[in-house]
């Protein structure tokens, strides 16, 4: 019989069993060997230097990169290793924003961490910060410079796991930093709010931008109706930060610590999302009817909904109308509560706990407003109302459970299962089974829908037709199967997509964790909680049904659809004042300002190989004293390329001849 291959780490025994590096096998034989840069879902970048290890035979070795030997032989622990780790954090020290405890990580910074961890009581070296601006640009994050670490792990994740690669390193040497192309803000760049960079930086430099100040204000203003809605994907995930197991469920005790702090009225979002359910269920059976706009996309996911504006312009007609159960939520509860309250719509304070960042910028959005009145004025993560139950001084784990207000606190298993990746695939599916078979069903699982993969495919038979889904977690993941689909190679019906890795439950507000075992175990508790509930299907909720019956009408009726359906357009990837082509042309002798578009869908569209003949016609004409041309990022009209502006008018679908002729007019 074959021996088994083993690695000897500190003497101890530890057996090979694929792990691709040193470091797993240390993490296996129970050493928490620390790193900063190293995560298992990205590529390995080996810049920190804090794993290294002896390996017999070879002196030091980084245990991220390096393969793992059968027989080979690992030291974790000598003194010259403790010494060098101690020497990388004093240097980062030096080089870093020691506000430990005003930063937002405090007690969950990895540098503040290692450094207890190491004994480091004093600092030997000399501060080297150079204190840079804060960006605090975006209604999502917070991007602080001064506590980078330079890990590489933002860069990382927002390029491999999202393909957005909205920051990347910049600069060389002593001046290297982190940050969004052109030196930019957040807000001026392709960053889709996502906030998985803020999930994986180990110190404060990204944070999730917060909003619990403007919640007190408004929870202690005698004249102001605050009330909470709570995400599915919450209930699952405050418990972590209060010493409970990830996948807990806590809903009762969040319910009793926001009524402990003030709030009016606690309801649940998986309400919403069973109104989701029923309006998006709805639609999608209406364009099979139709045999058109197929394949249908969700839409609950405002990072997804940004990086298709951004990036694929023409699928937006594909996307689901319906709101997200977030903004329906708003619309609703402000709808409702000021006729039955008597009070101004105003006066109403939507909170919304939410799992996600992304839903800051949602909320922001110009299409959910009423005038001057947003349908959600805050959006609280999950770590944010943390923190409120701590300032509030409430021992969360000793609190009385409650229940839900009425009507917006009932819900069915379906709505809930919307903080998992497939759980809308899902929901959807026991919505649309029965209102194409016209039978009720006992069974309500779809397995297929469940499951790690970033991109799962689930085959469905109903009406005599085979209808086929795809569930798509991760941006890159949603890029890569957008692709192949626009090459005719896979087609489906109805396709979902989640931003981030997992769904809701890995979302950039909840508790920071760095084992993927976390996610699994917030996605089983999501799960538990469906079938705890006696209703699994939206179109069973009684309360939903009175909701139409009283205010909306019809499903997909003129009502609904004025309340609970939006629309979405092309957006802008980065903002800028344009690049100048002929820098040469002085502002007293200019006479036109030609800008040429060069954004994506421009750019597909021939917009260089039309730049390249207006700038021969400018040179043959000797035009370069009379006409300045630019390149700009996007018009925002990437369905209508190549687009062109002459002076303050708007050229789409253009080509040479017809800015040539507007431009000899104008001269």
């Amino acid at each position: 019989m074959k021996e088994a291959a083993y690695v000897l780490i500190d003497n101890k025994q530890v057996k090979m069993e694929g792990e691709r590096n040193l470091l797993e096998l240390v993490r296996k034989a129970k050493i928490d060997l620390p790193t900063f840069c190293y995560h298992s879902e990205l590529s390995v970048y080996g810049a920190c230097r804090l794993c290294m290890v002896e390996v017999q035979g070879r002196g030091l070795q980084p245990a991220c990169s390096t393969p793992p030997e059968n027989k080979m032989s690992v030291r974790t622990n000598t003194e010259q290793i403790r010494s060098m780790r101690k020497i990388i954090v004093e240097l980062l020290l030096a080089n870093h924003d020691q506000g430990c405890p005003t930063c937002p990580k405090n007690n969950h910074c990895q540098l503040q961490s290692l450094a207890s961890k190491l004994g480091i009581k004093k600092v030997r070296f000399k501060n080297t910060l150079r204190q840079e601006a804060l960006d605090d640009s975006s209604y999502s994050l917070v991007r602080d410079p001064n506590k980078c670490v330079l890990c590489g792990d933002c860069v990382r994740v927002c390029s491999e796991i999202q393909s957005v690669g909205a920051i990347d390193f910049a600069h060389r040497g002593s001046k290297s930093a982190v940050m969004p192309c052109f030196g930019k803000n957040l807000d001026s760049v392709e960053c889709v709010y996502c906030g998985q960079c803020s999930r994986v930086c180990p110190t404060g430099a990204l944070t999730p931008k917060s909003e619990v100040e403007e919640v007190w204000k408004a929870l202690d203003n005698p004249k102001r109706v605050v009330i909470a809605q709570i995400a599915p994907a919450v209930r699952v995930a405050v418990g972590e930060m209060f010493g409970l197991e990830p996948g807990a469920t806590s809903t009762g005790q969040i319910v009793s610590a926001l009524r402990a702090m003030g709030f009016d009225k606690v309801f649940d979002t998986s309400f919403t999302a069973d109104l989701t359910v029923i309006e998006e269920g709805h639609e999608f059976i209406e364009r099979i009817k139709k045999n058109e706009l197929i394949p249908q996309f969700t839409s609950c996911c405002p990072a997804w909904v940004k990086f298709a504006e951004q990036y694929y312009p023409e699928l937006l007609k594909n996307i689901s109308s319906c709101r997200s159960p977030q903004q329906m939520f708003g619309v609703l509860s402000k709808e409702m509560l000021s006729a039955q309250l008597g009070i101004d719509r105003k006066d109403i304070v939507v909170v919304s706990i939410m799992p996600c960042t992304a839903k800051k910028f949602e909320a922001k959005r110009p299409e959910f407003k009423h005038g001057e009145v947003a349908d959600v004025d805050y959006v609280l993560t999950t770590q944010e109302l943390c923190r409120m139950i701590e300032e509030a001084g409430l021992h969360f784990e000793s609190l009385e459970p409650e229940s839900f207000d009425l009507p917006f606190g009932f819900k069915t298993g379906a709505g809930v299962i919307f903080g998992a990746s497939g759980g809308v695939s899902e929901a959807v599916l026991r919505f649309v089974t029965e209102k194409i078979t016209g039978e009720k069903s006992d069974n309500y699982e779809f397995q297929a829908a469940r499951g790690d993969s970033g991109i799962r495919e689930i085959s469905v038979a109903l009406g005599g037709r085979e209808f086929k889904l795809a569930v798509v977690s991760g941006l890159k993941n949603a890029r890569n199967l957008i692709e192949k689909m626009k090459t005719g190679n896979l087609k489906y019906d109805f396709v979902e997509v989640m931003a981030c890795p997992g769904g809701c439950v890995g979302g950039a507000g909840q508790p920071v964790y760095r084992d993927p075992s976390v996610r699994k175990k917030r996605t089983k508790g999501i799960y538990e909680n469906d079938k705890m509930l006696q209703l699994h299907k939206s179109q069973d909720n009684p309360y939903l049904n009175e909701l139409y019956k009283n205010l909306l009408g019809s499903v997909g009726g003129h009502k609904a659809h004025n309340l609970l359906h939006t629309h979405y357009k092309t957006r802008k990837r980065i903002f800028d004042e344009g690049v100048t082509i002929n820098a040469s042309i002085s502002e007293s002798d200019k006479k036109i300002e030609l800008v040429v578009c060069f954004g994506t869908g421009c750019f597909l569209k021939g917009a260089q190989a039309l730049l390249r003949q207006l700038l021969e016609y400018i040179r043959e004409n000797n035009l370069s004293d009379k006409v300045e041309v630019k390149a700009s990022f996007c018009f925002e009209k990437c369905d209508r390329g190549p687009v062109v502006r002459v002076g303050d008018e708007i050229f789409e679908n253009c080509n040479f001849e017809r800015i040539k002729e507007r431009i000899e007019k104008t001269l």
